[in-house]
C-alpha cells in the first residue's frame, strides 16, 4: 500500500507514490478478467463506539460502531475483496468523545476510542466531517496523528497516535502554506482476487484512489478555531483539480469521500451538499458521501433530494455514479459492489452489474419488533475504560428539575427541552452586555434554541430528562453540541424573519384536503427550529401560508414588534457564522462571540439556580400555531406511548393514531387538531 504523508512533498516524490512493488512478480492481467471489489461505508458514527447511550445511561442497541463491526464481518464474508473506508464526523458526538477532549484530554501516545475500533476494524481510508473540527486544530492534530503546518502549531512537534489509516481532505488549506491541510488523496494498491476468461482465479493489483471533501462552511461554523490559520476551496473546484492528478498516478479508480449530501440549488463554492455537482466531475467512479443522517438508496425515501433529476434512489447512483450513505451513529453499513473488468491493461467499471446498498443493523423479525444485529464482542474490551469513565463523568450532580424536560413534542409547542438553554442563554449575554456593552445596555436580550434531538434517528433521538436530579448528562442531552454562545443584534424585521426561516420545519397545510397531510417537513432539520420560549414575547404560525409568510402578530410585552425595534438575540456560533442560511443573520450582525460553550453556559445557569420548575422554566410558549380548521388529519411521528407528556405541556390536542407509523424507524403516529392551538 502507498499513500502521500505530506501534500507538500515535490512532484517527482509525489510520483513515486504511483508505483507499486506488490503487483512484482504478478502476471499480466488478461483483458476480460473480471473481479468485484465491495466499497463498506462507515459515515457520522459521532464517537458512538458502543451500543450505548450516555444521555439516558442506558444501552441503545439501534446505535453504535460494535455493531456495524458485524455488518463489516458479513460484507468481507460475502466479498473477498473490500475496503472498509470512514466517511468522517467521526471523533465528536457523544459524551465519550466530550470526556476524551475536554474533561479528561488524552496525552499524545493516547489513541481515542473511536480510532481503537476504527484502526481494529482495518479501515484503509477516511474522510473529515465538519464537526471533526469542533475541538480546535491541536487537538485533531493530535488525534489523527497528524501535523498540521499552520498559525499557533509546531508542524514540527511529535506525530501522535491517531488514526492507523490515511485521511483524505481535499478543498481544506492552511493559510500559511497554500497547502492541504490533510494529504488531499492517497492511491492505495489493492491486492485482490480477480477471475479470468477461462474461470480460474487471477491475483492483481488494483490502484484504488481515495479523495476526500468538506463542507466549506466550516470557516463559519468553528471560526473561532480555524480563522486565519486555513481557508475553504468548493468541492468541486478541488475534484476538477486533484482527479485528473490522481488519473495520471496511476489511479484505476477514484473513490471521492464527500462529508456531504445532495442539493439541488445552483452551485457555488460555499456549497455545503455538493454531491449532485461532484458525481458530474469526470474521473470519479464512487462517492461516499455524509453528513445528511441519512440512509441512501432508500426506496421509500421522502427526502427531496433524494428525487432530484439525477438521482436514482433505488439504484443508488448520483448522476449514473454509484453512492452510498451509511445514515448516522453506526446503524447502517454502505456497501457498493464495484463490478471491474480489465480491458486493454486498465480496469473498467461495468455500472450495470455494480450494486449499492445501504445495510441497516436492524430487522424486523416476524412479530413486527425490531431486532438488531449482535455486537462484535471484541469493541466493548478495547473501550472498557473510557467507557466506564465516561459514565462517571456524566453523572456528575447539578441541581433539580420538577418537570420532564423533553422534545418528543418539541415540534408542535412543547417547550420543556429548550426553555431553560433560552433562559441560560440570555442571562448570560444580558450579564455580559451590561458589564462590557453599555452602548446596547438599553437593548431587549432574547434568545433562541432549537430541539437539537427531534427524532430523525428514532424513539431513541429525543432528548429526554426525567423529573429529579439533573446530571452532567442531562446537561449535554438538552445541548447536543459543543457550540459557544454568541450574540447577534436584529432589528423587528430581521427577528421575524429569522423566525419564518425557523418555521419552514412545517409543510403548506391545505385546509381543504381531506387525505392526511404531515405536519412537519423532514428535509427541514430540527436543530434549525429556533424558537423564542419567554412570557414577553408571542407569535403564531400560520402553517396554511407558504414559506416566508407565516409568522403572525408578533409582539414584544404585549406590544407588536416594530420593523425598526432592535433586539439583542442570544444564540450559538453555528447560527451567527451564517449555519442554515438565516437571513441577516452572519458575522455582520454579531456583537458577541463568547469563549463559554452554550453547554456551559447551562450547566451554570443550572447549579445557580439548584431547582428548575415548570412554570418558571418550562411552561413559557411564545408561539403557537394559528387556529385553522382542516378536512382531513394532520399528522406528525413521535416516540410511541408519549401522550401523558403532551398532556403535562399542556397540549390537548394531540392523539395517537398509531403505535407504529410503518416507516421501519420505530416511530408513532400522532395527529394534532390545528383548531384548538
Amino acid at each position: 500500500m502507498s499513500f502521500l504523508r505530506q501534500s507538500s512533498l515535490p512532484l517527482f516524490l509525489t510520483a513515486l507514490a504511483g508505483c507499486s512493488t506488490l503487483d512484482a512478480g504478478l502476471p499480466a492481467v488478461p483483458d476480460g478478467t473480471r473481479a468485484t471489489l465491495a466499497l463498506l461505508e462507515t459515515s457520522d458514527l459521532h464517537a458512538n463506539v458502543l451500543s450505548y447511550d450516555y444521555y439516558k445511561l442506558a444501552p441503545d442497541a439501534s446505535l453504535g460502531l460494535e455493531r456495524t463491526a458485524t455488518l463489516i464481518r458479513q460484507a468481507r464474508a460475502e466479498f473477498p475483496n473490500s475496503m472498509l473506508l470512514d466517511n468522517g464526523d467521526t471523533i465528536q458526538g457523544t459524551a465519550l468523545a466530550d470526556y476524551q477532549a475536554l474533561a479528561a484530554p488524552l496525552s499524545c501516545g493516547e489513541t481515542l476510542a473511536v480510532y481503537k475500533a476504527l484502526n481494529l476494524l482495518g479501515v484503509e481510508g477516511g474522510g473529515l466531517g465538519n464537526h471533526d473540527f469542533n475541538y480546535g486544530l491541536p487537538y485533531l492534530s493530535q488525534v489523527t496523528g497528524a501535523r498540521f503546518d499552520v498559525e499557533g502549531l509546531d508542524p514540527g512537534a511529535p506525530r501522535c497516535a491517531g488514526a492507523a489509516f490515511p485521511l483524505v481532505l481535499a478543498n481544506i488549506y492552511s493559510s500559511k502554506t497554500k497547502q492541504p491541510l490533510f494529504q488531499p488523496y492517497t492511491i492505495i494498491d489493492k491486492r485482490i482476487s480477480a477471475t479470468g476468461t477461462d474461470g480460474k482465479p487471477v491475483q492483481a493489483v488494483l490502484k484504488v484512489g481515495l479523495i476526500g471533501f468538506t463542507p466549506p462552511g466550516i470557516l463559519g461554523w468553528d471560526k473561532r478555531w480555524l480563522e486565519g490559520r486555513v481557508y475553504a476551496e468548493g468541492v468541486r473546484e478541488s475534484a476538477l483539480k486533484y482527479v485528473p492528478q490522481m488519473r495520471a498516478l496511476g489511479a484505476d479508480i477514484v473513490v471521492a469521500i464527500l462529508h456531504g449530501g445532495l442539493d439541488g440549488a445552483p452551485y457555488t463554492p460555499q456549497m455545503e451538499n455538493a454531491g449532485l455537482y461532484l458525481a458530474q466531475v469526470p474521473g470519479i467512479d464512487a462517492m461516499l458521501l455524509g453528513h445528511a443522517h441519512e440512509a441512501f438508496p432508500n426506496a421509500a425515501s421522502t427526502s427531496a433530494p433524494f428525487s432530484l433529476p439525477g438521482v436514482d434512489k433505488v439504484k443508488g447512483t448520483v448522476h449514473g455514479v454509484p453512492a452510498v450513505m451509511a445514515s448516522l451513529w453506526g446503524k447502517h453499513l454502505g456497501v457498493i459492489g464495484l463490478h471491474l473488468q480489465r480491458e486493454g491493461q486498465r480496469w473498467v467499471l461495468d455500472k450495470a452489474r455494480t450494486t449499492v446498498e445501504a445495510r441497516s443493523t436492524a430487522s424486523a423479525a416476524n412479530t413486527g419488533a425490531k431486532r438488531y444485529v449482535e455486537p462484535d464482542p471484541a469493541i466493548a474490551p478495547l473501550v472498557a475504560a473510557e467507557h466506564a469513565a465516561t459514565i462517571r463523568y456524566v453523572q456528575t450532580p447539578l441541581g433539580t428539575t420538577d418537570f420532564p424536560m423533553t422534545s418528543y413534542f418539541a415540534d408542535v409547542g412543547d417547550v420543556s427541552a429548550v426553555q431553560a438553554v433560552n433562559e441560560a442563554q440570555a442571562a448570560y449575554l444580558a450579564g455580559y452586555v451590561r458589564a462590557n456593552l453599555p452602548q446596547y445596555a438599553q437593548l431587549p436580550v432574547l434568545s433562541v434554541s432549537a430541539p437539537f434531538k427531534s427524532g430523525a434517528a428514532g424513539p431513541g433521538d429525543y432528548t429526554d430528562v426525567k423529573l429529579g436530579a439533573i446530571a452532567l448528562n442531562n446537561a449535554a442531552d438538552l445541548y447536543l453540541y459543543p457550540n459557544t454562545l454568541s450574540g447577534v443584534k436584529v432589528d423587528g424585521a430581521g427577528l421575524k424573519a429569522w423566525l419564518e426561516k425557523a418555521a419552514s420545519r412545517f409543510n403548506t397545510i391545505d385546509p381543504d384536503k381531506a387525505a392526511p397531510q404531515e405536519l412537519v417537513n423532514p428535509g427541514f432539520a430540527g436543530y434549525n427550529f429556533d424558537m423564542l420560549s419567554s412570557p414577553d414575547v408571542s407569535y403564531r404560525i400560520d402553517v396554511t401560508q407558504p414559506q416566508g409568510s407565516r409568522i403572525q402578530g408578533l409582539s414584544y410585552k404585549g406590544k407588536p414588534v416594530q420593523p425598526g425595534q432592535e433586539f439583542l438575540v442570544a444564540t450559538n456560533n453555528y447560527r451567527a457564522s451564517g449555519g442554515g442560511s438565516f437571513p441577516g443573520v452572519d458575522a455582520r450582525s454579531t456583537i458577541f462571540s463568547a469563549p463559554d460553550a452554550n453547554r456551559d453556559v447551562l450547566i451554570a445557569y443550572i447549579q445557580r439556580t439548584k431547582t428548575l420548575l415548570r412554570a418558571t422554566h418550562g411552561a413559557a410558549r411564545s408561539w403557537r400555531f394559528a387556529a385553522v380548521r382542516t378536512k382531513g388529519p394532520v399528522v406528525f411521528h413521535s416516540a410511541p406511548g408519549k401522550l401523558e407528556l403532551a398532556r403535562a405541556a399542556g397540549l390537548d390536542n394531540i392523539t395517537q393514531l398509531q403505535a407504529d407509523d410503518g416507516a421501519g424507524k420505530g416511530l408513532a403516529l400522532y395527529g394534532i387538531d390545528l383548531s384548538r392551538p
